[in-house]
């Protein structure tokens, strides 16, 4: 993860470069901010796959003489078809409508949505769902 690393370092300086640039030369404070950070967001980012590369040491990929049959093994678990996704978007949809339109609306998307939030957190919680722990 020290490629990776390095990249998002490399673009937090140039959010920062950038930034300050644009503080120099405009007048609204409102795109600094977003490059501020952005800035922030890229270094901890890179914070984080530089304290994995010293927690866990190089990967595979990160070493020049690995093999390709070092990599081989499980990848993670990767969840099936879920209903939860449309659910939580049709209470985003009809919470947005109920804005414009009627409190009964939004009130019934927010329920919705909570409903869906829940469900889409917990899925794989309980039942034979094929997940691992």
């Amino acid at each position: 993860m020290k490629a990776e690393g390095w990249l998002f370092a490399g673009m937090c300086l140039y959010f920062v470069a950038t930034a300050s640039v644009y503080w120099a030369f405009s007048t609204e404070p409102a795109g600094t901010a977003a490059l501020a950070v952005a800035a922030v967001m890229s270094a901890l980012v890179a914070l984080f796959f530089f304290v994995q590369y010293v927690k866990r040491g190089p990967r595979p990929q990160d070493r020049g003489d690995a093999e390709i049959a070092e990599t081989a093994g499980p990848l993670g678990f990767f969840p099936g078809r879920s209903a939860w996704p449309a659910a939580l978007a049709t209470g985003l949809a009809l919470a947005a409508l109920g804005v414009v339109y009627a409190l009964w609306i939004f009130l019934l998307g927010c329920g919705l949505l909570f409903g869906a939030a829940v469900g889409f957190v917990f899925q794989y919680v309980t039942g034979d769902s094929g997940a691992p722990g």
